[in-house]
């Protein structure tokens, strides 16, 4: 069961008649690595097994064919169960562990389709159509 995303609350705090908006930053120190085979804050990631399990593949951002055949498809890269095989029609869970953007997995590559949505922090396994199902992904 995937769980309910976690909602930010920006503080805004009246100092003398106007408005401070805290907004946090990342500093580059704290920046995810993309395709590095691990899950990081940022990114958003596709596993190769049910429940976050088997291998994964790191995303910062939208793609638009996940490619079908070696040598030119986003693989997963992470150690485990399907490390090395193409993503395209492999994925069977997800993970946004991005704190702005809601993001679509598509059925078609070029994001059409059926689709699956994860929320900012959600994740879980895809809905069953999307099982094995996938070609690409989009933030929003």
């Amino acid at each position: 069961m995937r769980t309910m995303a976690r909602r930010w609350a920006r503080t805004v705090t009246a100092i003398g008649g106007s408005a401070i908006l805290a907004v946090a930053t990342a500093t580059a120190a704290g920046a995810a690595t993309a395709r590095n085979g691990v899950c990081e804050t940022g990114e958003f990631c596709l596993y190769w097994g049910f429940g976050l399990s088997g291998s994964v593949s790191d995303f910062s951002g939208s793609i638009s064919n996940y490619g079908a055949s070696q040598p030119g498809c986003y693989e997963f890269k992470g150690p485990g169960a399907g490390q090395g095989e193409c993503v395209k029609n492999n994925a069977i869970s997800a993970w946004n562990r991005t704190s702005g953007n809601q993001i679509t997995v598509y059925y078609n590559s070029g994001y059409g389709g059926i689709s699956d949505t994860f929320l900012p922090d959600e994740h879980g396994d895809m809905i069953e159509a999307m099982r094995n199902q996938n070609a690409s992904h989009k933030f929003a």
